[in-house]
């Protein structure tokens, strides 16, 4: 039987049936004597594990079959949940997830999983899982493995000239206080350079629950020979391997989208009866899944037919004629509503990236040694498959972040009054042309004063610029390249490293991203996101012959303004726009316009906005409002200042579209 038309199909499948896993394994941990969540995760393990055996995968079907048993047994009130029980589950879990995600890369989806095996095997027939090998030493013999946004920072720091170092240390076996020899070993990689992630765990090497090796990921601008020779100096080492490290990035989802007609009812989890019932069962039917290059091939050619849909619109108002101008207001009504399906189709619910976050709170949580609650709110709310894809790192960072520096620990929070237990709240919600997320937690806050000095101690800003920076400028300081306000260095955060590529990947998908805080109550990042990427409304001005396009988003409004009402500041011509203070931003001078024109005894400004910072483009006319295509300059002319791109308008011309929030800074 050939299994390779199915195999996008088994892939997507078991990818759903894992996340339901591990969904409903968080809420068994909540209530562990509900055997309703038991069937339901059983049910979801069973079925994956008859795909895996039709499929041809042994040893995937296998490892189910044995976390299978452990079910049943928990079904029959054979076995008792509790948390090592279920340590041990989300491991399985987790091996089961990596050989999805290697089949899905091309691989037989075979894996080491003899360690887990035992655990289960020992959990059903009653032994302690305890006395088996721990989840820590079969995390300590698995190859160090980095999520993208550790790739992310170690592909910039290779672009720099630096070294990306796999540094393995083995200590004596007489060795006596290991914690004290890992510490030395620390403080010599620190002097050259930055430690990214070590395995095990900080908190592992302190506590001394390692055997006598430790690996240790190190960014520097030594060579092989230096680090070795450095770290071979601390007494009490054996051996010492230095080798460039190379990691493939995380397999990528499957390049694939579900597309479900507008009637269709959105599945929750609190609907299983619904889920059961024979009408939703009907309606799901009516779902196909596309692969999502289809749904680029049909936007392209979609974009090309808005650009000559504008070219027959130029051509109908130029001739006059009657019937054509009737017959291009029908095909543009059509058109839109096509766009509009098009764009639909495109969307897809943020909850596909939020659904990794409980799991991930309920280990890092663990990690601290910090009790936390974590709450999703708007899983529903739809964005671009594109934007969806580029947006879960951020994410993950952004909360890693809340969870080390912001939520403190049970006895910091009851020594101020505070429950033990913190609150953080993931947030995605709809307004205007955007999409909002926000990641709030009820922490520490922002320390205003220590971000301060360290931003001046890192060369960030001088202490004369500081002292101007108002509250939302001194949070802005944190996502600086390179700044970081953790004391101590752990494997959670503190590197320096993070926030920046943060900033830089919100604002590469046109958003923006803000942040508010209180000491001792805590902060707010908001993430303001566009809904989609290719076709944007704009407001077409023109500066001298040339015509270039503003982003409708970021503009507040449009005015004539005349010259003797333009003032001075700063060696800046300014104008007072309602009572603020407004720089005026002279196109033609940014972008070096031939003058054609002569200058008039009035300035046409378009009022942009970026956060709280406002500026007037000055232009010579405006044209009007109307939808382009977003088209990229190429890898050739990227990086031009203030351009995001270019569109094709009506007359064949091409208008380049401004970047507002560069020419704001």
């Amino acid at each position: 039987m050939d299994t390779n038309p199915y195999l996008e199909i088994f892939i997507d499948e078991s990818k759903e049936h894992l996340q339901a896993i591990n969904d409903h394994l968080l809420k068994l941990e909540q209530s562990p004597g509900d055997l309703k969540i038991v069937n339901e995760i059983f049910r979801s393990a069973h079925t994956l594990k008859g795909m895996s055996a039709t499929m041809g995968y042994q040893d995937l079907s296998s490892l189910t079959h044995q976390m299978e048993n452990v079910l049943d047994g928990v079904r029959n009130e054979q076995i008792i949940v509790d948390a090592s029980m279920l340590d041990v589950v989300f491991d399985a879990v987790d091996d089961l997830e990596a050989m999805v995600m290697d089949i899905a890369g091309g691989g037989a989806g075979n894996r080491d999983v003899e360690q887990v095996v035992a655990l289960l095997h020992a959990i059903e027939s009653g032994d302690e899982p305890t006395g088996s090998p721990t989840t820590q030493d079969i995390h300590t013999k698995k190859q160090m493995e980095v999520d993208q946004f550790t790739l992310t920072v170690l592909e910039q720091s290779r672009e720099q000239g630096l070294h990306n170092y796999n540094v393995e240390v083995r200590l004596r076996e007489d060795c006596l206080l290991k914690a004290a020899r890992v510490y030395m070993v620390f403080e010599v990689l620190e002097q050259l350079g930055e430690v990214v992630q070590s395995e095990p765990s900080v908190e592992q090497l302190e506590n001394e629950e390692f055997g006598l090796t430790f690996s240790v990921l190190l960014v520097t601008g030594e060579n092989e020979g230096e680090v070795k020779d450095r770290i071979l100096k601390v007494s009490e080492i054996e051996e010492v391997h230095v080798n460039e490290f190379s990691a493939a990035p995380p397999a990528a989802q499957p390049s694939e989208s579900i597309i479900q007609p507008e009637e269709s009812p959105v599945e929750t989890e609190n609907t299983k009866a619904d889920q059961e019932s024979p009408e939703k069962k009907q309606v799901a039917n009516k779902t196909i899944r596309i692969n999502i290059d289809r749904l680029d091939m049909l936007m392209n050619l979609f974009e090309e037919l808005v650009i000559d849909r504008a070219r027959l619109e130029q051509i109908s108002q130029d001739l006059k004629h009657g019937e054509l101008q009737e017959t291009v207001e029908r095909m543009s009504r059509i058109s839109g509503d096509l766009q509009s399906i098009i764009l639909n189709m495109r969307m897809v619910p943020v909850e596909q990236v939020f659904n990794r976050f409980p799991r991930m709170v309920r280990q890092l949580s663990r990690d601290l040694d910090k009790q936390v609650d974590l709450t999703v709110v708007g899983a529903e709310t739809e964005l671009d498959r594109t934007v969806i894809d580029e947006i879960g790192d951020p994410l993950v960072h952004l909360i890693r972040n809340a969870l080390d520096h912001g939520i403190e620990s049970p006895e910091q929070r009851e020594s101020k009054g505070k429950p033990p237990t913190g609150s953080l709240e993931l947030k995605a919600y709809h307004s205007g042309n955007h999409v909002f997320i926000e990641i709030t937690d009820d922490g520490g806050g922002i320390n205003k004063e220590k971000v301060v000095s360290k931003a001046i101690a890192n060369g960030v800003v001088t202490e004369e610029q500081a002292q101007g920076f108002n509250d939302q400028q001194i949070f802005e300081l944190i996502m600086a390249s390179g700044f970081s306000t953790a004391d101590t260095i752990s494997d959670v955060s503190g590197r320096g490293v993070g926030l920046d590529v943060v900033k830089n990947t919100i604002e590469s998908l046109g958003g923006t991203i803000t942040i508010d805080s209180e000491l001792d109550k805590g902060s707010i990042f908001s993430i303001q996101l566009p809904l989609t990427l290719s076709i944007i409304s704009v407001m077409l001005v023109e500066v001298q012959s040339e015509k270039y396009a503003i982003p409708l988003s970021s503009i507040i409004e449009t005015a004539i303004v005349k010259k003797e009402d333009i003032l001075h500041a700063h060696n800046k011509k300014v104008i007072d726009f309602r009572g603020k203070v407004v720089p005026l931003v002279f196109i033609k001078d940014v972008f070096d316009v031939p003058e054609t024109l002569e200058e008039e005894e009035h300035y046409s400004v378009v009022i942009v906005r970026k956060g709280n910072k406002m500026a007037a483009l000055v232009v010579n006319s405006f044209i009007g409002q109307q939808e382009v295509v977003l088209k990229s300059l190429g890898e050739y002319l990227s990086g031009v200042f203030a351009i995001s791109g270019a569109t094709i308008l009506g007359d064949g011309q091409v208008a380049l579209i401004l970047d507002s929030n560069a020419l704001i800074k």
